[in-house]
């Protein structure tokens, strides 16, 4: 160890008592951790680009500090779903740290690595009180039922009031409105759900009636709108 004179010159202080880090809670156990290893858990992250274009959602299954899952989720920029799919290739059997060291393409991505970085690091996990954590596969139950993220968009003008075009249920294909013009319910259509009935054999026709459905009051409402068109 190189040390300046000043320090050289200095006579030694015991140093007291060494607890080591403070214990962080770990799929169900409190650990300390010393080393990369030493980090388990499931949880998630959000990032954003330097313009703030689009935005990340990363989540993470980490086993001794080596990530097993990982499911990139993009929205709002359309080279960012390029940077994820290249990114979702990167991250599996990295250490947490190298993932944390690694260029991830897109400015989203990186920020949300950092952040959910952070949130490991710390204990601040989704299986902090999880014994043995959650199994490798845990991270698609975001998408729920079609493997789909869920989307919300909405449009809205002072002109014109607003429009409801994706909520978590699916495409929205129309609007409810009552005898004032407001919106009380929409119909939609699950297109994970559509999707998979046609990769097992139905009538893209039949599969598309088969999973559509309505929210709040649609049936008898004064008025029906196409939130794109209208």
């Amino acid at each position: 160890m190189n040390c300046t004179p000043e320090i050289k010159k200095m006579c030694s202080v015991t140093k007291g008592p060494n607890h080591g880090p403070a214990p962080i809670p770990q799929e169900g156990k409190w650990v300390k951790a010393y080393e990369i290893k030493d980090i388990s858990g499931l949880s998630h992250g959000v990032g954003w680009c330097a313009p703030q274009q689009g935005a990340c959602k990363l989540t993470l299954n980490v086993k001794d500090g080596i990530i097993e899952e990982a499911l990139v989720e993009t929205i709002g920029c359309s080279g960012m779903t390029h940077s994820a799919a290249m990114a979702a290739e990167i991250l599996t059997g990295k250490t947490l740290l190298e993932a944390l060291n690694t260029d991830l393409v897109c400015d989203a991505i990186n920020v949300a690595m950092r952040e959910i970085f952070k949130q490991l690091a710390y204990g601040r996990s989704q299986t902090a009180f999880s014994e043995d954590g959650l199994p490798i596969g845990a991270g698609l139950e975001d998408l729920g039922k079609g493997l789909r993220s869920q989307v919300g968009t909405m449009y809205s003008t002072k002109e014109k009031g607003v429009r409801f075009m994706e909520m978590a249920e699916g495409y929205v294909l129309s609007l409810a409105l009552d005898k004032c013009d407001e919106v009380i319910g929409y119909q939609f259509l699950n297109i994970g759900k559509m999707m998979s009935d046609i990769r097992q054999g139905v009538d893209p026709a039949q599969a598309y009636k088969k999973n559509i459905g309505c929210y709040g009051r649609y049936e008898g409402a004064a008025k029906y709108i196409d939130p794109r068109k209208e």
